[in-house]
């Protein structure tokens, strides 16, 4: 097998406050961190490519180690705050791994602990699509949105009053004619090693493209969207293997 050269981020910091220990709490009788390394693990199988956890929590750290992820990487105290961009995360955990590898990695893929309904299927797609495009710098994982900016989404006006979010030059009255926009979903990201030379601290700049998913996936903000994954889980509501 021909080594890709592909470093994937698992990123679970200790201090959620919306679920107390979301990342290591039983999901279905299994950590929500697991769910993540398995799926990382077997793509790892697919492309040869390494796997490394950031967290300041040394439970999470433990947790990722019973399932084979073992690491000397503590994420910095300063990382680990709520105001933290995920992209500086990400960047410092590539960092370490290239120094103690002595290697640049060409392809990292991040992969959210809080919104593991994803595919090998889906990882594996995606990235032939995002391999493909030799100018895209991030790839990333998105649903049909229920709701549009240019439709059904008001925000506040200066003038004190609300106003449809996006404004369109041609008139829009019903969702059918609105352009097509997504949710993002938090699953996952593809970056190229380059776009963290860049000074962003978002996934969304001028050469990213998008990864549709055909099936539901949903990112867990706080204990209502815990008890509806485990909800599909438990009961096999979902339409995939998870």
């Amino acid at each position: 097998m021909m080594k890709m050269n592909i470093l994937i981020t698992i990123c679970a910091r200790g201090g959620s406050k919306g679920v107390p220990k979301k990342n290591i709490k039983l999901l279905n009788g299994i950590p929500l961190i697991t769910y993540t390394i398995k799926k990382a693990k077997l793509f790892s199988e697919e492309v040869d490519a390494d796997i490394a956890v950031s967290s300041d929590d040394m439970e999470i750290l433990r947790v990722a180690e019973n399932e084979g992820i073992e690491t000397n990487y503590v994420r910095p105290a300063k990382l680990a705050k709520d105001n933290v961009s995920k992209i500086d995360v990400i960047r410092d955990l590539l960092n370490f791994e290239e120094s103690i590898e002595n290697l640049k990695y060409k392809y990292i893929l991040d992969l959210d602990v809080t919104s593991p309904l994803r595919t090998l299927k889906d990882l594996k797609e995606s990235f032939d699509i995002f391999k493909k495009n030799s100018q895209c710098l991030t790839l990333f994982s998105v649903n049909n949105s229920s709701r549009n900016p240019y439709f059904n989404m008001v925000e506040p006006s200066k003038k004190g009053f609300v106003t449809i979010v996006k404004q369109s030059d041609q008139k829009i009255v019903s969702r059918q004619q609105a352009p097509i926009v997504y949710d993002m979903n938090a699953s996952f990201c593809w970056f190229k090693r380059e776009f963290f030379d860049l000074n962003s601290h978002t996934p969304v700049v001028d050469k990213s493209m998008v990864y549709l998913f055909n099936h539901i996936c949903f990112d867990i903000d706080n204990q209502i969207d815990f008890d509806f994954m485990e909800y599909l889980i438990s009961e096999g509501k979902l339409d995939f293997e998870l």
